[in-house]
């Protein structure tokens, strides 16, 4: 499984570094020492800390594209068969499914608790009021 260091799980998590720690200490998170001896959590146990407590981090710098509706997030399903694969995102308190090639899935390195970005381009968005609200 992927390991990330705490500021890199508290920026998933959309809360500070100390509160990853302190989440450590009461045992929420379970930290390990990597080569370098710096304390790092399992992605996979981070993707599922972000779903109980969903924060929608910020972008990361990466390539620029018209699309306008990205969301990063973890790994937190994947499900592949011969064809097809069906991936599971938690971006902050949102949860994307996406059908994708398994070679694809295989291509992008995708795996539990790895960070991934959702890009969406549509032209259907819905929007959504309840009832009686103008």
């Amino acid at each position: 499984m992927p390991q990330m260091r705490i500021r890199d799980a508290a920026a998933y998590l959309g809360v500070s570094d100390d509160t990853v720690r302190r989440w450590i200490d009461r045992g929420l998170l379970t930290a390990t020492d990597d080569e370098s001896g710096r304390k790092v959590v399992d992605g996979f146990e981070v993707a599922q800390v972000a779903r109980q407590h969903a924060s929608l981090p910020a972008h990361p710098d990466g390539p620029v594209s018209s699309a306008r509706n990205r969301f990063v997030g973890l790994v937190t399903d994947i499900q592949v068969d011969k064809v097809m694969a069906q991936v599971e995102l938690q971006c902050g308190p949102f949860r994307v499914v996406s059908l994708m090639s398994s070679e694809a899935v295989r291509d992008l390195g995708l795996e539990l608790g790895s960070v991934a970005v959702a890009v969406i381009k549509s032209t259907t968005v819905v929007v959504e009021a309840p009832q009686g609200e103008s």
